[in-house]
């Protein structure tokens, strides 16, 4: 049922007062006169007498009124709906509370998970940065607010004072959220006019929190005169009212507002250090509460707007509050619109309901009372306060999710949908997707009622253990799942001893874990990967919002042994991109520092480096990963710009292995963040514009480290450079390059393979090439490049025999090499083996690669591949599907037709054509619009390697040089040769290791210093070439240089 277009809407069941919906009338007729088209094609309302909107409004416009949501293939809700609503099959989108692991819901999520549905969170759909898109805090702040200063006239009245506030009803009782304000603002004015009693002056209202909620509640406490007070001059505030309390002073005519930040609520017990927010939050356990001294004793209302856990000292306790009372506190009462029961408040110990909003706490006899007559304070503590401006939140709410709904009611697949609703979707089909794999995880640790003093201990299961305190956003950034992969990946294990979740976008989380391993090496290589987690370099952009993870790390347990410090240095790269280049260049990164190798004696500095693989799909970089120590696959949408800034500010270097049109949104951040990059791709304009802003960042951007570009560029840098050193004058310049089968799997008959989509390959065969070749310029037209292949022989490999096709413009290797002005000949050729330009220039001429859509091709009717090349080759038959038309068919057809002129180039193209399964009698597929569209999914399916096949990279230089002082010309030639190569049946490309190993090299050359340019380079200084080139030679590519 998923992706069908039909949308439901639920009959809200949790609660008699709310009224809210996820679509209003309007929503939905917008949706439904988009058409099917958008993925809306029909909307189910199940029948409500408690929606704000009624069922007709709904019907009036094409909505289908209906209790039965079995057609739906998307379902939407506000709260979650009991558990016998669910149908199997179908996606939900809910607020389901249960992506933070909360029991109370767990029986919701196992419900979806046995009915094979799927299941998408609004408090999970956060935009680029990092804020929710989908929540209704504000409308809590302002309905709570109203709300309590209704009560507040109530309780002023029982205690003897008559006030405005005595006018207010409650939020629910005015029609529109606008009508509410101006009860407020008519407050105001009486307040401004006829002023307020003396005895309850000076009216002080203190505001917890920074969020959504403290927002709203602001918002219609702004509607009364007011002035804020910095909690600091409360006291004077106090003591100015005392002294001045004659008839017509200000203070009556007006109320009072602070804003009270976490540095108002606690010290630190040193009282040589300062208060440090990030410090507090990771070490509470080093600060003392002064709120109930400090702010408390001046306060008359406390609107608590703020998130709060256990490990933090409580706002006000019993014993404070008791105190408070008895030294004469004007505290009047409570707005707890954060509804936190037992929290920072701890005498607030239940909720209230609309309808009876308020109980009374009496401090000095500890009791609890349901009026508003006696001592004490009010409290105000209703949990669904939003719903009290259904109709306004309905509005708010629908307007973002209407944006939505379009893709999630035709999404039958998640990975097709944007990365803000990928990230959403808690489960889809029954399962739980990997960004929520840990709930399970911490359920099942948490059943395991493990005990210290137990024969079943984790820890006196295991050798080695230690406690792990984290904090911060662990599971709306999903850092729990980071950690939890950590402690498993490395073989680890962890018991959940403690748990406190954040109830809302603004809260932090903790979780203290005790996390144990059999071996040593194991546990520290856990505590390493938690403190880089926690602990990244450089310039956090969200260090201070979302991303930032706190750690506290206690003692390695073994037999008293402490953990030793390591004396190597840490360090992370950012592989950007899962394809097959990838995996060479994690496995030399991630093998460096660990094990002794040749390559650490060309640093000074012992280092061990981390490696992150990013992809688009997770399954991508896990499986590029898999079985490569101290890598991490992570999903990555590098066009989410949280997500990336996230990633990056966790790393020293990023290697960018995407396409090239990725690596300026990659550079830009890596730009903001100061952090390096290196990419294999060319080196072009937009890139090269950055080479200032990357200076004045202090980073090194490091394009072209690949083969080609790359390798070629050292390689022929040095051989320049040498010959200037030595007073040479360059002469010729010749380089070829190329990718080919190796020779045993030379196989077909164009002797050539594709590695990846063959797409780029044959276009690159039409563009043109120019090159200057003894002192003339030569301009290849892309239709002719194929016609101006040469055979080429290489003395040192006599058997290879080869062809060379022109490669673009050569020219500009000329100035880049700084040999524009004295070489008389500069060309760069792409390697082919003999015979491949003659087949492919005929079926280019035969009409393969035209990309005009054909008439044939157009038609419901699909025809064959047989038909279709009848077709191009213009063979009029009867019967085309029954014609037998063999090889010497097809050569005399394309020698008639003048497409070539020699029998053998005939022959092979024939053959070729036969190859690919041109003339089979299957359909080609709906896809093929065109005749290189056909070429294209025949060679895609025809010329792939299979598993065993190997591939062969076969680099050449050749440079003249002339000295002044010999009549001699010298002849340097350069060679790099590589097979690809099969490991425990697992095959690497010569591709892929001759473009990731030196993408990899220059990661390390920039963690250790070796690069010290900033700026935009390339590979052609000194500084990059001459270690590059020793690094990988030293693992295992082998370079030949000959001089003659």
């Amino acid at each position: 049922m998923f992706g069908n277009g039909v949308v439901g809407i639920l009959a809200e069941s949790v609660n008699k007062w709310e009224r809210r919906t996820p679509l209003t009338p309007s929503h939905c007729a917008r949706l439904l006169h988009h058409g099917t088209d958008d993925g809306v094609s029909r909307i189910i309302v199940q029948p409500s007498t408690n929606r704000i909107h009624h069922d007709a409004l709904y019907e009036e416009v094409g909505c289908q009124i209906s209790q039965d949501l079995s057609p739906c293939g998307l379902i939407l809700g506000i709260k979650q709906p009991k558990l016998e609503m669910i149908l199997p099959d179908r996606a939900y989108a809910f607020f389901s509370h249960t992506h933070k692991a909360q029991k109370e819901n767990m029986p919701l999520l196992d419900k979806i998970l046995s009915e094979r549905a799927s299941l998408y969170d609004y408090e999970l759909i956060v935009g680029a940065n990092g804020k929710r898109l989908l929540a209704f805090g504000n409308f809590a702040g302002r309905a709570g607010m109203i709300d309590f200063l209704r009560g507040l006239g109530q309780r002023f009245l029982s205690l003897g004072y008559s006030t405005p506030f005595l006018s207010l009803g409650s939020s629910y009782m005015y029609p529109s959220l606008a009508a509410a304000k101006a009860a407020v603002i008519s407050v105001g004015e009486e307040i401004a006019t006829q002023g307020l009693p003396l005895g309850i002056c000076p009216l002080v209202f203190a505001f917890t929190g920074s969020g959504n909620v403290c927002s709203g509640a602001q918002e219609i406490f702004k509607l009364l005169p007011h002035t804020f007070v910095d909690p600091s001059r409360l006291s004077e505030l106090q003591k100015m009212v005392t002294n001045k309390p004659r008839h017509g002073s200000k203070r009556i005519f007006q109320v009072y507002g602070c804003t009270v930040t976490a540095k108002d609520m606690v010290e630190p017990k040193d009282p040589m250090k300062v208060f440090d927010k990030v410090d507090y939050y990771a070490h509470p356990d080093h600060y003392n509460p002064i709120f109930h001294e400090q702010v408390a004793p001046y306060t008359s209302v406390i609107v608590n707007c703020m998130y709060w856990e256990k490990r933090f000292p409580p706002l006000l306790s019993y014993k404070q509050i008791q105190d408070l009372m008895r030294k004469g506190c004007p505290l009047v009462g409570i707005a707890d619109i954060t509804c936190d029961i037992g929290g920072s408040l701890e005498f607030v110990n239940r909720t209230t309901s609309i309808d009876s909003p308020f109980f009374r706490y009496d401090p000095i006899t500890d009791s609890y009372h349901d009026d508003m007559e006696g001592n004490g304070v009010i409290c105000l503590a209703v949990d669904i306060l939003p719903t009290e401006f259904a109709k306004e939140a309905s509005r708010y709410f629908g307007n973002v999710l209407s944006q939505f709904v379009t893709n999630l009611a035709s999404a039958t697949d998640i990975t097709n949908l944007p990365a803000h609703l990928r990230r959403a979707c808690i489960v889809h089909g029954g399962v739980l997707t990997s960004l929520y794999d840990y709930i399970p995880r911490m359920l099942k640790s948490d059943s395991e009622e493990v005990s210290e003093n137990s024969a079943d201990s984790l820890s006196n299961k295991r050798k080695y253990h230690t406690s792990v305190s984290l904090s911060g956003h662990l599971f709306d950034k999903f850092l729990i799942n980071e950690a939890l992969d950590i402690i498993e990946a490395a073989g680890g294990f962890f018991h959940l001893v403690n748990c406190h979740v954040g109830q809302s976008v603004n809260a932090i989380s903790y979780s203290e874990l005790e996390v144990s391993a059999d071996d040593r090496d194991v546990l520290d290589h856990i505590i390493d990967s938690l403190t880089s987690l926690a602990n990244p370099t450089g310039n956090n952009r969200f260090s201070n919002q979302n991303s930032k993870l706190s750690l506290k790390l206690g003692k390695v347990q073994d037999n008293g042994m402490e953990k030793e410090p390591d004396s190597k240095k840490k360090a992370a790269v950012l592989i950007l991109g899962a394809g097959r280049v990838c995996q060479p260049a994690a496995e030399m990164l991630s093998s460096f520092g660990r094990h002794k190798t040749l390559l650490e004696e060309d640093f000074e500095d012992q280092i061990d480096v981390d490696v992150i693989v990013g992809s688009l799909y997770l399954k991508d970089a896990e499986q590029i990963v898999e079985g490569i120590p101290n890598v991490t696959g992570i999903q990555l949408d590098v066009m989410d710009s949280a997500n990336l800034f996230k990633c990056i500010s966790q790393v020293d270097v990023v290697i960018s292995l995407l396409p090239a049109s990725c690596h300026i949104n990659v550079a830009n951040a890596c730009i903001e963040l100061k952090k390096h990059l290196v990419t294999a791709s060319y080196v072009d304009s937009s890139m090269s514009m950055l080479d200032d802003k990357a200076k004045d960042a202090g980073i090194t951007i490091l394009g072209e480290m690949g083969l080609d570009p790359g390798i070629d560029h050292m390689m022929a840098m040095k051989m320049i450079n040498q010959a200037h050193m030595k007073k040479g004058t360059i002469k010729s310049f010749t380089s070829y390059c190329g990718g080919l089968p190796s020779p045993e799997d030379a196989n077909n008959p164009l002797a050539y393979k594709f590695s990846w989509n063959p797409v780029g390959a044959i276009r690159a065969g039409r563009n043109p090439a120019t090159y200057k070749y003894h002192g003339e310029t030569v301009h290849i037209d892309g239709d002719n490049l194929y016609d101006s292949a040469t055979k080429l022989r290489l003395p040192d490999f006599p058997a290879f025999a080869l062809e060379c096709l022109p490669n673009r413009n050569s020219l500009l290797y000329g100035d880049l090499y700084g040999i524009g002005t004295e070489a008389s000949t500069v060309f760069r050729g792409t390697l082919r083996y003999e015979g491949f330009s003659e087949i492919m220039g005929t079926l280019s001429r035969i009409g393969l690669f035209n990309n005009e859509v054909r008439p044939i091709l157009k038609n419901e009717q699909r025809p064959t591949f047989r038909k279709f090349m009848f077709d191009l080759l213009k063979i009029v038959h009867e019967d085309p599907e029954g014609a037998l038309m063999g090889e010497e068919d097809i050569i005399e057809k394309i020698l008639t037709l003048g497409h070539c002129k020699d029998q053998r180039a005939a022959m092979m193209t024939a053959k070729t054509i036969i190859f690919l399964g041109l003339l089979d009698q299957t359909e080609i597929p709906a896809s093929c619009r065109s005749a290189f569209d056909v070429a294209c999914f025949r060679m895609e399916e025809r010329l792939s390697y299979s598993s065993t096949e190997k591939d062969m990279v076969l680099l050449h230089h050749e440079v003249e040089i002339e000295y002044p002082d010999s009549q001699i010309t010298e002849k340097h030639r350069a060679t790099l040769l590589e097979f690809g190569k099969t490991v425990d049946g697992k095959t690497t490309t010569a591709m892929a290791l001759t473009v990731g190993i030196p993408a990899a090299v220059g990661a390390l050359l920039l963690l250790t210093n070796k690069i010290q340019t900033r700026g935009v380079l390339r590979p052609i200084q000194p500084e990059v070439y001459t270690p590059a080139l020793d690094i990988i030679q030293a693992y295992g590519i082998k370079l030949i240089e000959k001089s003659e």
